[in-house]
């Protein structure tokens, strides 16, 4: 595995500058004698998974001490077939229902050893050669809970995927200025300077579709939260892990692919996004301060529904609306999917 220096990164936590650390190859030695269980949630996923599926021979290339578990949230196609028959030999654990994302981590995280880091993907992700060793090697890292890698689209484009706490500030900026604008003022929720993608660095959160979990930070911090059922259940668990005292690495060396981003385009899916934004924003805040980020939200999508786009008609028509504490609904998603 190569070797990174230290960088300093720019403006990605709280606004100040942050030096990250080296990678050495104890840091390698040590993540091949630890365990990692690559975990992959399922549900429908049968047209993705192959693909995955055969990444991670060379994904996983520099780790000696592997497994791979498939959390089946009941699939109606061919996906358990196909996890089955595929030469990686992946553990298949039936949920029994389609009980959401965070259903189908724990259900996968209940079956593996407790001294295991684990590699949480989504069934849409590719991994490139040695992508899981270099995020391992990083979880050896002192106070290192959570290593997110670089996340690149299908055509080889980056995909921003780093983000900052949401905050009133976020909210609003993000609203009047739109999303690339107002991270590049640092303002925004999205990370989307794509020179902030270059170095490694800590973060607030990343994108749930790939990130990698010590086995220390997954003891102390326990399930993750299954009542989101779909989106902002990785806001909510990077978040404590960070209040447990650990950090999130970005490690820009471990490369993956990811061929989602279904929310965009379903009007469904879009509103459960923008719902769960709000109530995990509540739950952290007074209702004062959950109002004026409720405005924020709805604003933002107001501005955006004006050029005629259904999908933000949808999310405007949610950030008014007190979706249940639980909202789970078994046929709502073609396949569960991360972005």
């Amino acid at each position: 595995m190569r070797a990174f220096e230290a960088s300093v990164v720019g403006l990605f936590s709280g606004g100040a500058r942050v030096t990250f650390l080296k990678e050495h190859s104890s840091a390698t030695r040590s993540a091949r004698e630890k365990p990692l269980a690559v975990v992959v949630i399922t549900y429908n996923s049968a047209d993705t998974l192959d693909g995955l599926l055969d990444t991670l021979a060379e994904g996983l290339r520099g780790l000696d001490r592997t497994e791979v578990v498939i959390a089946d949230n009941a699939s109606a196609d061919d996906s358990v077939d196909r996890a089955q028959a595929h030469s990686i030999g992946a553990r298949v654990v039936h949920t029994g229902w389609n009980g959401g994302y965070s259903a189908g981590i724990n259900a996968a995280l209940a079956t593996i050893r407790k001294d295991a880091d684990v590699l949480i993907l989504n069934p849409d992700i590719r991994l490139s050669p040695g992508a899981a060793a270099r995020l391992a090697g990083v979880l050896r890292q002192h106070n290192i809970g959570v290593a997110v890698p670089r996340i690149l689209h299908e055509d080889g484009g980056l995909f921003h995927s780093l983000r900052r706490e949401p905050s009133l500030q976020t909210a609003w900026v993000d609203a009047l200025l739109g999303t690339k604008l107002g991270s590049g003022l640092d303002r925004g929720e999205c990370v989307c300077d794509s020179a902030q993608y270059a170095a490694p660095g800590i973060v607030d959160w990343a994108s749930g579709a790939a990130l990698a979990i010590s086995a220390e930070a997954r003891a102390e911090v326990g399930d993750w939260d299954e009542t989101f059922f779909l989106y902002s259940e990785e806001v909510d668990y990077q978040r404590r892990i960070r209040a447990a005292g650990y950090r999130i690495a970005y490690v820009p060396q471990a490369e993956v692919v990811h061929i989602g981003g279904e929310y965009s385009r379903n009007e469904r899916l879009y509103a459960i996004l923008t719902a769960n934004r709000i109530r995990d924003y509540a739950r952290h805040h007074g209702w004062v301060s959950t109002a004026m980020f409720r405005v924020a939200v709805f604003t933002g999508e107001v501005l955006r529904s004006l050029r005629g786009s259904t999908v933000h008609r949808a999310g405007a028509a949610a950030a008014v609306k007190r979706l249940p504490e639980r909202y789970v609904t078994r046929p709502l998603l073609s396949r569960v999917s991360k972005a």
